[in-house]
């Protein structure tokens, strides 16, 4: 019995996930999109170093560095060109899109320069 409550709530839970999210603007899902492919690169780079090896360990480093990186500044550039969040309000959004550029060209800098 507890078993097909549980089963019913998590279909409303994710019913009513899907409702909201199709609200949601297209900018935000094309950057929800980007958040993902750079999880799913990040983990695909942890699977390849589990299978194959990690002979050139700064390599590896800076793949999933990179992919991790990027990912966490574009869920704050998601934050910020989200209209809804009161905070960011008065930050226009091709500034907030001009700091994510910059902060990514700081990042991949910093990669670039871990290679060695």
């Amino acid at each position: 019995m507890g078993r097909t409550t549980t089963s019913k709530d998590a279909q409303a839970l994710f019913h009513s996930l899907r409702s909201a999210y199709v609200a949601t603007p297209a900018n935000l899902k094309i950057i929800d999109l980007y958040i993902i492919f750079a999880v799913v690169t990040a983990v695909i780079q942890v699977v390849y170093m589990a299978i194959v090896g990690s002979f050139p360990f700064n390599s590896f480093l800076s793949g999933v560095l990179s992919c991790v990186g990027t990912a966490v500044l574009a869920v704050c550039l998601r934050i910020q060109v989200n209209k809804e969040n009161r905070e960011f309000k008065d930050l226009p959004p091709e500034r907030a899109f001009a700091d994510f550029v910059l902060c990514n060209l700081v990042l991949h800098l910093v990669i670039m320069n871990f290679l060695g």
